[in-house]
């Protein structure tokens, strides 16, 4: 007998929108469709009609555990993704300290037994390239973002090392993810906007040019390394990345919501709590995005999700800290778009879970039998406001905005989440293990 069933939910199958019951065993799905007689079984949630969709894959998130914990930690991040409908994250590598090595890979290992939600590692590349083989056998999901720009400088790398790295990582058979900004064009732009301290100006010191120009570059060094773009936000390096999709299939990209919902029209409003690397774009690049969502190009929605307290924001342009919180609004404002007819719910199901799956190896993001049961109940409208979000950064880029949360977050067949609520006990999330990694590289783990 299943643990439990949902029954009178709707769920997207076969291209339509139709009505079924859902039975779990053991944290999997293990039926879909009628299941005669549900009131006989001891655990029953009645989903009343409401849309059950597979939880989200968010595969690029700073949870800044360790070293930045008064940011964020594994718990709050969590939270904040499961009241968001993430049921799963990849953290990436630039933590204090950076993870570029077994010691730092383990150490991120042990905090991370805080979260409410599964978790995949990605490890960072530096000049040594040495530790790469180790940290794949460690059970890293992939590797980067690899910064091309100035953003975390101990992780920033020249195109000399991209190109050995890209070399060693396509020999692991792994991803390498690319953060593409130009650091030689960057530098020219800020040089030309020194002592303008309007926010606006950030946008400009890290052009459209700079972003096309490392995407560019890195598509050249790649070979047949599996290069996954993060947070693209220029038209002109999507083009870049479009013409490179017709020819190597080992090529994917990522947007981020607030390259998709805000613009450089959003700097007045927001100020310096706007600035995050890549920067603002306008609103033609912004559209852009919109069409490349539609017609295939970008294959995965991940929210960069980057916590800074409000008061560190609150300085000059030049001073503030980059990075935006994301995580527990990328769900709600994607089902809003669906909602107002900016994007199918397929693209959304396919963007948000099966694709980051596939990319990146995970099985998960799928409503069928076998699966694990990471499931959101799709819950009502409401106003997005800081004050009903659970990450410690306090603050949201998207206030006043509408969102669409869920009403329940189902965890590998436990319910985490109700009515906004965690119920969820801290530490229950399980460490996935990348496509490298080795046995016994998590003892603490199944």
């Amino acid at each position: 007998m299943p643990d439990l069933i949902i029954k009178n939910a709707r769920i997207f199958l076969n291209d339509a929108i139709q009505p079924a019951e859902i039975a779990i065993d053991s944290g999997k799905i293990t039926k879909l469709g009628k299941i005669i007689g549900t009131e006989a079984f001891n655990q029953v949630i009645d989903a009343k009609g409401a849309l059950v969709l597979p939880g989200a894959i968010d595969v690029h998130v700073h949870f800044r555990d360790p070293g930045m914990t008064k940011k964020e930690n594994w718990y709050t991040g969590s939270c904040s993704a499961a009241a968001g409908g993430v049921t799963t994250v990849i953290d990436h590598p630039n933590t204090i300290p950076p993870t570029i090595d077994a010691e730092s890979f383990k150490k991120k290992q042990k905090e991370a037994k805080k979260s409410i939600i599964d978790y995949g590692i990605n490890a960072g590349v530096t000049s040594n390239l040495e530790y790469l083989k180790e940290l794949w056998e460690l059970g890293a999901i992939a590797f980067g973002e690899i910064f091309l720009a100035e953003s975390t400088a101990s992780l920033n790398v020249n195109y000399r090392i991209l190109k050995e790295a890209l070399e060693v990582i396509g020999r692991l058979d792994a991803v390498a993810c690319i953060h593409a900004e130009d650091e030689e064009t960057r530098k020219k732009f800020v040089h030309m906007l020194k002592g303008n301290l309007a926010p606006e100006s950030y946008s400009r010191s890290r052009p459209p040019l700079s972003e096309k120009i490392a995407v560019e570059k890195a598509l050249k060094l790649a070979g047949e390394t599996k290069l996954h773009f993060c947070h693209i936000s220029a038209h002109e390096s999507l083009e870049a990345i479009r013409k490179a999709k017709t020819e190597n299939k080992n090529i994917t990209c990522e947007v981020a919501p607030h390259h998709l919902f805000l613009s450089t029209k959003d700097w007045k409003r927001l100020g310096t709590l706007g600035k995050m690397n890549p920067p603002l774009r306008d609103f033609y690049s912004k559209q852009c995005l919109w069409k490349g969502l539609d017609d295939g190009v970008i294959d995965v929605i991940a929210s960069d999700h980057a916590p800074h307290l409000e008061p560190e924001k609150m300085t000059d342009i030049w001073t503030a800290p980059a990075g935006v919180p994301g995580v527990e609004t990328l769900m709600p404002l994607m089902l809003m778009a669906v909602k107002r007819n900016l994007i199918t719910l397929k693209r959304v199901i396919e963007v948000t879970s099966q694709n980051p799956a596939r990319i990146f190896g995970i099985r998960k993001g799928a409503l069928a039998a076998g699966y694990d049961a990471d499931l959101i109940i799709v819950g009502e409208a409401r106003e997005i406001r800081k004050e009903k979000l659970h990450s410690k950064a306090g603050w949201t880029p998207y206030t006043g905005m509408k969102g669409i949360f869920p009403k329940m977050t189902i965890s590998r067949g436990e319910v985490i989440v109700e009515d906004g609520d965690i119920i969820a006990k801290k530490g229950r999330g399980r460490f996935i293990h990348g496509q490298g990694a080795i046995a016994g590289s998590d003892p603490d783990r199944d």
